[in-house]
C-alpha cells in the first residue's frame, strides 16, 4: 500500500499550496475518480481548472465528500475490468489483487490519503450515512453488500444481494439503502436498522444507478440494457412505471433537478446527457458530452452538471438552462464517477 499512496516532495508541496490558494476560492469542487490512472482529480467548481491530481490507489470508482467538505472518500478495488462482453472463464483467469479493495478517506484540504479502511471485495459504489456513520458499500464480485463503520473502521455485517451489486443508494430518512443488482435485474432493499435485505424489487433490464425524491416516496433506476428509467413506488416495494429512452440510450448516473421536476440521466456509450419531465415522463432535453458518460454530478446550486466520460478522459460541464456543453476539463484515464462538494474549511 505504501507504493500507491506515496506522493513524490514536489507533488505534495504544489498541493498543499494549491488546496492553501485555489480551494477557498471556489464555492464548490468536483471531484472526479479515474479508474485506469488510478487517482483522483481536484476541479475547481469557479474557474472549472484542474487543482491537483491524487493518487489513491487501484481502480478507484465510486466517490462521496462530507457534507462540510472536508473529506471525501474513494472506492478501490484490486479486481481485474471484467465488461459484460467478456467470458466468465476468461475473467476468473485474471489476478486479482485483493489486498487493494478498500475505501480511501481523504483529506479534502492537504490531498493526503489518510487512511484505507476495510470494504469488503471488489467495492464498487457506496453512500453514505453521515448522521450515524455508517458506510454502505457493494461488493460486486461476491454478490453481496458491506455495512461498515466509520469511526471504527470495521466492517460491521455483509448481506447478500442480486448477482453484481453495483449502485447503492440510501433513502433521505437513512432507513433503507438500494443495491442495484445488474445480473439479476433488480433492487435490494436493506433495512438500515436491522441490516437484513427486506425485499426484492424487480426493475429493467441491468440496473446500475437508483435516486430517491427529497420525501422518500418515489426512487427513479437506471436500467442500461433496457433503455429504460424505472419509478418506484418506495412505500410499497413496486415497480409503478417505466420511462423509455430513445434507442441507443444505455442509462447509468442520475441526478435530481433541486425542484425535483427534472430528472438528469447520463446515457453511457449512448453518448449523451438527457433531461426528463417528471410531470410527463418524456425527455425534454438531450446533448452529446462524450464517448461514454457514466458519472453525473450538479453543482451545489443547480446551475450546471459535470459527466464524466470514460474513453475520452475528460469531463462535459453542461449549462442547465441552455442545456449545452460549455467546457470539458482534461482529467485522468478513464473518469469513473464525480462528485461536487463545498471547497474545504
Amino acid at each position: 500500500m505504501r507504493n500507491k499512496l506515496f506522493i513524490s516532495i514536489p507533488v505534495l508541496v504544489f498541493s498543499l499550496l494549491a488546496a492553501a490558494t485555489a480551494l477557498p476560492q471556489s464555492e464548490h469542487v468536483i471531484y472526479v475518480t479515474n479508474e485506469d490512472s488510478n487517482n483522483v482529480t481536484v476541479i475547481s467548481g469557479t474557474t472549472n481548472e484542474v487543482i491537483a491530481t491524487i493518487p489513491v490507489g487501484k481502480r478507484p470508482r465510486g466517490i462521496k465528500v462530507t457534507p462540510d467538505g472536508n473529506t471525501f472518500y474513494v472506492a478501490l478495488s484490486g479486481s481485474p475490468k471484467c465488461p459484460p462482453t467478456m467470458d466468465d472463464e476468461v475473467c476468473d483467469a485474471m489476478i486479482s489483487d485483493k489486498a487493494a479493495d478498500g475505501i480511501a478517506e481523504v483529506n479534502a484540504a492537504t490531498f493526503e490519503v489518510v487512511r484505507i479502511l476495510p470494504s469488503g471485495s471488489d467495492p464498487e459504489q457506496f453512500d453514505v450515512d453521515w448522521n450515524t456513520r455508517r458506510l454502505y458499500v457493494s461488493n460486486e464480485d461476491i454478490h453481496m453488500a458491506s455495512i461498515l463503520d466509520l469511526d471504527a473502521g470495521e466492517i460491521l455485517m455483509q448481506v447478500p444481494t442480486g448477482l453484481e451489486p453495483e449502485g447503492v443508494r440510501l433513502s433521505p430518512d437513512g432507513s433503507i439503502v438500494y443495491i442495484t443488482g445488474e445480473v439479476d435485474s433488480n433492487i435490494t432493499v436493506i433495512n438500515t436498522a436491522t441490516g437484513e435485505a427486506i425485499a426484492s424489487i424487480d426493475v429493467g433490464l441491468r440496473p446500475r444507478d437508483s435516486i430517491f425524491t427529497a420525501d422518500g416516496a418515489r426512487a427513479y433506476v437506471s436500467a442500461e440494457f433496457g433503455a429504460s428509467i424505472a419509478v418506484i413506488d418506495v412505500a410499497n416495494n413496486a415497480l409503478v412505471s417505466e420511462i423509455p429512452l430513445a434507442e441507443g440510450s444505455l442509462p447509468m448516473g442520475l441526478v435530481l433537478s433541486p425542484d425535483e421536476a427534472i430528472l438528469y440521466v447520463a446515457n453511457g456509450r449512448g453518448q449523451t446527457v438527457v433531461a426528463i419531465d417528471l410531470a410527463s415522463e418524456t425527455v425534454t432535453n438531450s446533448v452529446v458530452v462524450g464517448p461514454r458518460p457514466w458519472g453525473l454530478a450538479m453543482s451545489l446550486d443547480g446551475s450546471t452538471l459535470y459527466s464524466a466520460n470514460g474513453p475520452s478522459d475528460d469531463v462535459s460541464v453542461i449549462d442547465v438552462d441552455s442545456f449545452e456543453v460549455i467546457s470539458k476539463i482534461a482529467v485522468g484515464e478513464t473518469p469513473w464517477g464525480v462528485v461536487v462538494g463545498p471547497a474545504p474549511r
